[in-house]
């Protein structure tokens, strides 16, 4: 359960005969100052700041899928925060709530930042064995700790004070909300990760102090302020520092590898960017660079990666394009053979390579469109006279933004649209895309990009050839003649080119360029393409009447799954609603013994099997210090009889969590990027979510039975109308500028999000009835099925698509209906 879960709660009913029956009169008779609320609005701030922070940082450390963690790990620690306060009575007496929300915070403050440092100095490189799960307990616990502190908290301020609920609920939203959105303006402020974490930390001492002085405890007061000036000191200094690439906290194991200090290194909420020496300087930099190649010294280049693993370069550039010659020899380029004087499209310009490969062919004009502004700033600002300032000339237009929204709010039409490996290697290699939504891979995609080609047009988009078994090429290729059959080509053969560099390891890629046309390519564009495939030695993989069998066999079959590829490998065209280009092994596959066989199946079957192992690290965690601790604090009489309710907690625990997790995969695709749809998720759910709870509690009265199913059913049929009406609205707004997106999805969220707040006050308000109900072990079932939703609801938009993910959630408050309407029948209200 997350902090805005916890809101939801109304505590006002929990009178003597439930959790805090030996406190009453005391609880009644205190009173919460005003620094108490600010330091709640800073704990719960700091929390949801940090969360999000834990998304960019382990983009780096560990890889882009693993993202969604943070929000299982703050859901986990959340909840063992908040059961520690039920379950350890002696430790949180009533009358040492200030004391103890003052400790808590600060605690909550000095183990974000020890935990982080100590994640920091941790490799992680999850494996399918014993070991590999274990370590990735291991590190999930550090982790959670700072969040089992905050969901301390949490619960001490929202269920020692109930006669200030109403002010509670206000100060907790209002931090949870701005926290959710607070992280983008940190990043753009600190400009480096590791000293936006440590300056969290310093802001949740703040709130530690706050509470010290609602409480008038001096010495608390005390360590809470030479912590806050000690930790903001250290952040400021530290980014400072990161300016000159000499911070002294800072990322020191990428991707399972040793990262090394670059000379230059910034964050935004889209990514950490380094720059650093080539460490190649005698070669060109180059993707797939033909053998024939026998040029001079290449330019100077530096090298430019992205969260460690995305790789391209800043060149050197003095006007002279014939520094470029060797560009020519790279077969990610060969469609500039086939078009002259071509008006060329990049997606991802990045640090300006495919604009000066359009340069170095003499093209008419290049529009280049980048996502990260960090990275054109790098390359037109920073670096712009190593540069050549690209931006500057005026043949080249480039534009921050992102490319397919861009080209959906276009009427401009392109004769060459290339899209060259801006994806990445590294991530990859580890199996990481297998797990993430990718927005240029999918067939609504390429549909897009084929109709803003003029009528001989050609996109051209390069991708990693894994020489023993190109599983992704083969896909790569089903995908192109799925999105040309949709566009009215019924024959996709005559439309299609695949090359490839040559490579001789069996697992090491080289690289292949597919291109393709919505007219079919001339008989003078198929032996262009072949003499200059003969002429830089690279292997013509599919061309009309020729090439790779396999290949051919795609291209031309309606239904590529049928075609044997000679391994393991899903052929199906991926989709805006199943968008997982490089998840490429179906469930079923994983029963096949030949594919632990050999290198290539491990590569293949690696993400899906990381997945479960943190599946079973999550859930064995959830059991064994959530339910179990229940479990053994309650008594078997108090639990008979209440099958009905148990259901209900569970089921809305997983209602909620696959509906928010499989809108944040669904709305990375609408707004461009992870960090976008993570806070507007957040921040709607999350303040819309609370309203509704807070509802609850003047408008639903246990008393009036039928009235607690009315919030059912108007969930069901907003849910309903969200389900259905959501992808034409998406469609309709594709094309429209970022802040508008935003506002599109937070506006499509925020009716969802109010009933969803509904349901757990209601089953707490329906509990509370019972004198000898259960109350902490429900919210514990309803906490240990959030945090195992979590890693689930990726399980089924892997396998089914992000739509069964969020029909399984509402199928879920199907559920929980069903349940409150038997303890309805049975008298139980």
């Amino acid at each position: 359960m997350a902090a805005e879960e916890f809101d939801q709660v109304d505590f006002q009913p929990l009178t003597a005969s439930t959790i805090f029956s030996a406190r009453t009169n005391l609880l009644q008779n205190r009173h919460a100052r005003f620094p108490t609320l600010i330091g709640l609005f800073l704990t719960t701030m700091t929390t949801l700041t940090y969360e999000v922070l834990l998304t960019r940082i382990f983009s780096v450390t560990m890889w882009y899928h693993f993202a969604f963690i943070a929000v299982s790990v703050a859901l986990f620690g959340l909840t063992v925060g908040a059961l520690l306060v039920h379950l350890r009575p002696a430790l949180f007496r009533a009358e040492q709530t200030s004391e103890r929300l003052a400790q808590a915070a600060g605690l909550f403050s000095i183990t974000i930042a020890i935990t982080f440092v100590t994640q920091l100095t941790i490799p992680f490189n999850p494996e399918w064995t014993f070991l590999g799960v274990y370590s990735s307990m291991l590190l999930y616990l550090l982790i959670s700790i700072p969040f089992i502190f905050s969901g301390i908290v949490v619960a001490l301020a929202l269920s020692r004070f109930p006669k200030q609920v109403g002010q509670l609920y206000a100060a907790d939203l209002a931090g949870a909300g701005l926290g959710a959105i607070a992280v983008i303006w940190l990043l753009d402020l600190t400009e480096d990760g590791p000293s936006a974490v440590i300056a969290i930390a310093g802001l949740a001492a703040v709130g530690a102090l706050a509470f010290a002085i609602g409480g008038r405890h001096v010495r608390l007061g005390q360590l809470a302020g030479i912590t806050t000036v000690l930790l903001i000191s250290v952040a400021s200094a530290n980014a400072y520092a990161a300016q000159d690439g000499d911070a002294f906290i800072r990322i020191l194991w990428a991707k399972g590898e040793r990262d090394s200090a670059g000379i230059h290194e910034t964050w935004n909420a889209f990514s950490r960017i380094k720059v650093s020496e080539d460490p190649e300087p005698a070669k060109p930099f180059a993707w797939g660079l033909s053998p024939t190649y026998s040029g001079g010294d290449p330019p100077e280049e530096l090298l430019l990666q992205i969260d460690s693993a995305a790789g391209t370069v800043l060149t050197r550039f003095d006007g002279d394009t014939s520094d470029l010659d060797y560009l020519k020899f790279d077969v990610t380029n060969v469609a500039h053979y086939l078009r002259e004087d071509a008006d060329v499209f990049v997606m991802g310009s990045g640090g300006g390579r495919d604009v000066l490969t359009a340069l170095a062919f003499e093209q008419s004009s290049v529009t280049a469109v980048e996502l990260n502004g960090d990275i054109l700033d790098l390359a037109n600002n920073r670096f712009g006279d190593f540069t050549g300032h690209l931006d500057q000339r005026p043949d080249v237009n480039i534009i921050s933004g992102e490319a397919r929204s861009h080209l959906a709010s276009s009427d401009d039409r392109f004769d060459i649209i290339q899209i060259s490996l801006i994806d990445t290697w590294a991530a990859t290699a580890a199996g990481a895309f297998a797990l993430s939504e990718n927005a240029l891979y999918t067939i609504e995609a390429f549909e897009l990009f084929l109709d803003h080609l003029t009528e001989d047009g050609v996109l051209s988009v390069s991708h990693w050839y894994v020489n023993d078994q190109p599983t992704s090429s083969y896909r790569l290729t089903a995908l192109a003649a799925a999105a040309l059959r949709e566009v009215g080509v019924s024959d996709p053969t005559r439309h299609l080119m695949f090359l490839r560099s040559p490579g001789e390891d069996a697992f090491f890629p080289s690289v292949g360029t597919v291109l393709v046309s919505r007219e079919p390519f001339s008989d003078q564009d198929i032996e262009e393409m072949q003499a200059v495939a003969e002429r830089m030695e690279f292997e013509v993989m599919l061309a009309p009447g020729t090439g790779d069998p396999t290949f051919a066999a795609i291209a031309a079959a309606a239904d590529p799954t049928s075609v044997d590829i000679g391994g393991p490998g899903d052929m199906s065209a991926p989709t805006d609603d199943r968008p997982f280009f490089f998840q490429m092994i179906r469930y079923q596959d994983l029963f096949d013994p030949s594919l632990y066989d050999d290198a290539t199946a491990e590569f293949l079957t690696r993400p899906v099997l990381v997945l479960f192992s943190l599946a079973i690290a999550v859930i064995g965690l959830s059991l064994a210090l959530i339910l179990l601790p229940i479990l053994l604090s309650t008594t078997r009489s108090a639990l008979q009889g209440l099958a009905p309710m148990v259901v209900f907690f569970a089921a809305i625990g997983l209602g909620f969590i696959f509906i928010e997790i499989s809108q944040m995969q669904r709305l990375i695709i609408f707004l461009g990027h992870p960090t976008y749809s993570l806070s507007v998720v957040l921040f709607t759910l999350l303040v819309f979510g609370g309203i509704g709870s807070f509802t609850t509690q003047h408008v639903i009265k246990p008393a009036l039975a039928p009235t607690l199913l009315i919030p059912f059913a108007a969930l069901f049929v907003i849910l309903l109308a969200f389900g259905l009406l959501t992808p034409s609205i998406i469609d309709q707004f594709s094309s429209s500028g970022t802040n508008t997106r935003i506002l599109v999805a937070g506006a499509m969220l925020a009716p969802m999000g109010y009933f969803m707040g509904m349901p757990f006050p209601i089953g707490m308000k329906v509990a509370a009835l019972r004198p000898t109900s259960p109350t902490a072990f429900f919210w514990g079932v309803n906490g240990a099925t959030s945090v195992a939703g979590s890693v689930l609801t990726t399980a089924v938009a892997l396998g089914w698509g992000l739509s069964m993910s969020f029909w399984v959630g509402v199928g879920s408050y199907v559920v929980a209906a069903i349940g409150l309407a038997i303890i309805i029948r049975r008298g139980r209200v």
